[in-house]
């Protein structure tokens, strides 16, 4: 008898859908405060997740989904450097 594996699932802070893991992207918070885009989904931090679409980054903006995440306050010049970073990524794909 064959077990049926377990997908995890996390919701997008900007749709606020639930989606496999694999299929989002991972943005952290650092301890030291900073705030990256996490490719790996494996660094050390508070991690929010996003879906890879630039629409659902810009409603987790307007409905201030990752500071709600974060609980602290998101710069909006960090905002600009994640919309970047989303930009190279749906480039490549």
């Amino acid at each position: 008898m064959k077990t049926i594996k377990k997908i995890p699932m996390r919701q997008c802070t900007g749709c606020r859908e639930m989606k496999p893991k694999k299929e989002m992207l991972r943005v952290i918070r650092t301890s030291e405060g900073s705030i990256l885009l996490d490719p790996t989904g494996k660094q050390n931090g508070r991690g929010a997740y996003v879906c890879r679409s630039r629409e659902c980054l810009e409603k987790a903006v307007r409905n201030h989904g990752l500071e709600r995440s974060f609980k602290a306050p998101v710069p909006t010049a960090v905002y600009e450097k994640l919309k970047e970073a989303f930009d190279r990524i749906e480039g490549t794909e």
